[in-house]
């Protein structure tokens, strides 16, 4: 079940007390444990732990760099999954997002939803949709990570479109993210031109922004923005809105290849990777890290009930991080 308060402990005349506070975040119950037959993490997840629901001090995360450093390191590859924050609902975001953890996710990308997501197709478009029409503001999804993130032992980017940056202000909207334990962000429909504040201002608050380069993309231009891009260079894989494909571009090798004579920075390839072979793919290629978007927003968000896309969602991540190993 969602745990519908957050609990922290205090302290009145020597004795420890357990105060509550609700949520600043929509909550929407999922059924009990006791009724449903679940899978290891989910019925964990969705177990109450006293000891879980404490505000405990945790070790921050490392910064995207960071944990690209450390997995090539061990030669391994970086699975990243893409959710829409607050689809179906923001309380299913935050047992996805442990999932996920769960499940093996070095970095997770979470989507602010939009209105006009013009790089997105119908899956990840739809979603948004659903998530907006629930009631899903940015406050909302700001304070489910404030309360989310310490319990994570991955790092968190956000993707967002510029509007909403925009309309927050994009020193207070960096600094926001920044706050509750965001890590890096992805700014797609921004021209690289252009992404000259963006960029200052993230790194004031330790923020990594990455960049995205494609197959359209000039080698001049590519080098440029390789260069500016941290945490990772993002190779979109296929010129077009995001979506599952049935096979992986067949330039992504040599798209690899120029990146990786220019740069020592991670490459992960997104866009289209939507089963278990793709991500083997990519990585037999030589990417740094696999992003999986549409295939896991599907999974998640059509599924009939809130639980069944948080069991359907654990077997898919697994399959996927089993390719990576």
């Amino acid at each position: 079940m969602a745990i519908p308060t957050s609990l922290k402990l205090t302290t009145t005349s020597g004795f420890l007390q357990l105060n509550t506070k609700k949520p600043r975040y929509p909550v929407h119950h999922l059924p009990s444990p006791s009724q449903t037959a679940l899978t290891f993490p989910i019925k964990k997840l969705l177990e109450i732990n006293p000891r879980d629901t404490l505000t405990l001090p945790r070790a921050p995360t490392d910064s995207i760099s960071q944990t690209f450093t450390k997995l090539k390191s061990q030669g391994k590859v970086a699975f990243i999954p893409y959710i829409t924050a607050g689809d179906p609902d923001l309380s299913t975001t935050i047992q996805a997002l442990k999932v996920l953890d769960s499940c093996g996710s070095d970095v997770i990308e979470l989507g602010i939803p939009y209105s006009d997501p013009s790089l997105d197709g119908p899956v990840i478009r739809a979603s948004a949709s659903r998530s907006l029409a629930g009631g899903t503001k940015f406050n909302n999804i700001i304070s489910m990570l404030e309360d989310v993130v310490p319990q994570l032992s991955c790092s968190i980017t956000l993707f967002s479109y510029y509007n909403p940056i925009i309309k927050h202000g994009i020193e207070n909207f960096m600094s926001t993210i920044s706050q509750a334990g965001v890590r890096g962000l992805v700014v797609p429909d921004v021209p690289f031109e252009n992404t000259q504040r963006l960029r200052n201002e993230a790194a004031k608050n330790n923020v990594e922004l990455v960049l995205l380069t494609t197959p359209t993309t000039t080698t001049c231009r590519m080098k440029d923005i390789v260069r500016a891009s941290e945490g990772f260079v993002y190779l979109v894989s296929a010129v077009g809105v995001t979506g599952a494909r049935p096979r992986v571009n067949e330039q992504v090798p040599s798209l690899l290849r120029e990146i990786k004579e220019v740069t020592n920075k991670a490459v992960a390839v997104g866009f289209g990777l939507s089963k278990p072979e793709h991500v083997k793919q990519v990585a037999e290629w030589g990417a740094d890290g696999a992003i999986v978007g549409s295939a896991i927003v599907k999974v998640l968000g059509e599924a009939r009930s809130p639980l069944q896309g948080l069991r359907d969602l654990e077997t898919f991540a697994k399959s996927f991080k089993a390719a990576l190993l």
